[in-house]
Formats: C-alpha cells, sequence, structure tokens
C-alpha cells in the first residue's frame, strides 16, 4: 500500500523533525514537504498536494488558521491537522469554523497524534477532550464578536510582525493605500487606537504568538514588556 504523503509546518525544525519520525514509524506515512511560515505551506500545498498537511497555530507571515483556510479553499476536502501547543478557545474555534476536522496539543500523548492522522485520512474526525468541551459549548452558547475579514486579518498578524504599509503592499501585490483603508477599518472595527492595542488583540486572539514578534518602536519604557518582547506605539 501507497505512505500517505504529509506536509509538516512549523517554525521549529525540531517540531517538523519530531512530528516527521512519529509518524513514520507507522510505516504509513511519508514526509513530502516542510515548510515554517505559513505562505511557504500553501504554496507547497499547492505544488505538492499531499494527503495530509499538519500544521502549527503559530506560523509567522501567515498564521496556520487561514492557512488553513487557503488551502481548504483550494481543496474542501483536504486533511488538516492542527498539532500546537495553543491551548487557546478562540484559536479552536476558529479552526472549526475554517472547516479543520483534526486539533491536537503538543501536551497530548504521542498516540493522539497518530490517532489524528489515521482518522483523517480515512475521512474521519478527531478531536481532543478540551476540543469537544469547545464544540459543545458552541452548540449551547450564541457567539458575538467583530468580524474580520479574510484579508483584514492578515494584514494585522503582518502589521504586528513589523511590517511597514510599503512591504505589506509589495508582499500582498496590493496598493499601500488599500493597506491604509484595511489599517482604518481594523482600527474602526475593534476601536483600536493605538499599534500597541493592535499587537494586544493580537496575541489574546491567537492571530500572532510572542515569539513571533520581532520589532519594537519608540515609546516610553513602560508601555509594554511582555516576555522580553517590547511593543511601543509608533
Amino acid at each position: 500500500m501507497r505512505a500517505f504523503s504529509v506536509l509538516i509546518a512549523d517554525d521549529h525544525e525540531l517540531a517538523r523533525i519530531g512530528v516527521a519520525t512519529v509518524l513514520a514509524s507507522s510505516g504509513l506515512y511519508e514526509t513530502c514537504g516542510e515548510a515554517f511560515d505559513g505562505r511557504i505551506t500553501v504554496e507547497m500545498f499547492l505544488r505538492l498536494k499531499p494527503d495530509l498537511v499538519v500544521l502549527d497555530v503559530g506560523l509567522p507571515t501567515l498564521n496556520g488558521i487561514d492557512a488553513a483556510r487557503r488551502i481548504l479553499s483550494s481543496n474542501p476536502r483536504q486533511c488538516i491537522l492542527v498539532f500546537t501547543e495553543v491551548d487557546s478557545e478562540y484559536a479552536m474555534r476558529k479552526a472549526l469554523e475554517t472547516g479543520v476536522r483534526g486539533y491536537v496539543l503538543k501536551s497530548d500523548p504521542v498516540s493522539d497524534l497518530l490517532t489524528a492522522a489515521h482518522e483523517l485520512v480515512h475521512g474521519r474526525t478527531f478531536f481532543t477532550s478540551r476540543m469537544t468541551e469547545i464544540l459543545l459549548a458552541l452548540a449551547t452558547t450564541e457567539l458575538h464578536e467583530q468580524t474580520l475579514s479574510n484579508r483584514e486579518r492578515e494584514i494585522m498578524q503582518l502589521l504586528v510582525e513589523g511590517n511597514s504599509t510599503t512591504q505589506i503592499a509589495k508582499l500582498l501585490s496590493l496598493s499601500p493605500k488599500t493597506v491604509d483603508t484595511h489599517r482604518s477599518n481594523l482600527r474602526r472595527k475593534l476601536q483600536i487606537k493605538s499599534t500597541a492595542d493592535l499587537v494586544v488583540y493580537a496575541v489574546r486572539n491567537e492571530i500572532v504568538r510572542i515569539p513571533e514578534l520581532r520589532f519594537a518602536v519608540q515609546s516610553s519604557p513602560e508601555n509594554w514588556d511582555l516576555s522580553n518582547q517590547h511593543f511601543v506605539l509608533p
């Protein structure tokens, strides 16, 4: 029987090696590619067409949830397994809304990773007990939140990661004026007045993770110092 091809996306090389090793140990999977950021993940998916995509939530330049959304827009039946340390109700809920059918935490037993992969490639779903709790909550509560467009979330991530309007425009093939319009819409929808507030929103809602923030702009020193990452107003 042909081994299932797997694309693994994680910004940590050790994590990618670990996933590849665990899956290969079953004799049923073969890694066809590895990616370290969300945009490269989507590009590699379109080129390689793997049977299974295993990705982290906290990918740079395009987070895992939005990368999954793009992949599923290309192939709604694609098997995607989120394998992450992000134990966040928001991230889990967004994964479900995107159409992801498997979500495993890196703190879960190794057997869960293998079981999830097996279930997904055979057309089923796999969620840990934590995700099941989210599913039940979704079934019994009405969610109220300001909806951002896919493009607005994308631009938010790039802004928070320290990219300028010009850099974002070039990366997304947009005009600087269009990027500025999206920035204005973001602040209006979220009632955010500063870049620092935007950073806090993005971190709290798992659009980015603190380790991916690689920038510092000038401000009074008392403003931000989160896990040795300094956030300042423009």
